[in-house]
């Protein structure tokens, strides 16, 4: 019986790697999408979240099982229960990251390519590395690493409000650009806020080792 659970809770670990994976590609195609001014890629992002949420489904059905079906021990019903708290913060990221490829859908339909998104690629680098290492943690049972995610979160916060000043400057100097800039601006709040969801990834996998919360979770 225990290695049946054992296989299952590998499945588990598989698919939320899986998951991870979808997740770091949908921010990443948006990103680029903006950076090359392409449409058609920006609109390969939706796709990409309605597999996040197929996931989710099926990975709640997964830890539902292992909880009804079988009599897991207090550190495995920790590991399950974190699990369903991480689809549920991936979900999300999955519909952030489709938000900005529609905004990006918008401006190109609208003629609009920003001619400087550096900003946009490091923040959407940031994000996918917490993303990628959040995810990694929970397989790997890896608290260090777990409270990495955790501290680099300020360095996306700071980044983002590097980004802000920035457009605020470019909205003062030019009012005509302001509803570009805006959309800008919400594009970063968009992966300043996935940094925060890999934040709490981060936070349920130290809760799945230690029983312990690291801080509030969102």
């Amino acid at each position: 019986m225990r290695i049946r659970f054992d296989e299952q809770l590998a499945r588990l670990n598989t698919e939320l790697i899986q998951m991870g994976a979808l997740c770091e590609q949908a921010i990443s195609q948006a990103a680029k999408a903006l950076e090359e001014g392409d449409r058609a890629l920006a609109e390969q992002v939706r796709p990409l979240e309605s597999e996040i949420d197929q996931m989710e489904r099926d990975i709640e059905t997964l830890c539902l099982k292992l909880l009804l079906q079988q009599q897991p021990v207090a550190r495995d019903l920790r590991q399950i229960s974190a699990a369903m708290k991480i689809i549920t913060d991936m979900e999300r990221i999955g519909d952030q990251a489709a938000d900005i490829a529609e905004i990006i859908q918008a401006m190109l339909a609208q003629g609009y390519v920003p001619e400087d998104v550096g900003h946009i690629r490091e923040m959407a680098s940031e994000v996918i590395q917490m993303v990628t290492q959040s995810v990694d943690s929970y397989v790997r049972k890896d608290t260090l690493c777990a409270r990495r995610v955790i501290a680099h979160d300020d360095v996306v916060d700071k980044c983002f409000d590097r980004v802000k000043q920035v457009l605020i400057q470019e909205i003062a100097a030019d009012p005509a650009c302001g509803e570009h800039a805006l959309d800008l601006l919400m594009i970063d709040k968009y992966l300043e806020r996935i940094g925060d969801h890999a934040g709490n990834i981060a936070k349920w996998v130290i809760f799945a080792v230690t029983g312990g919360h690291e801080g509030e979770t969102l």
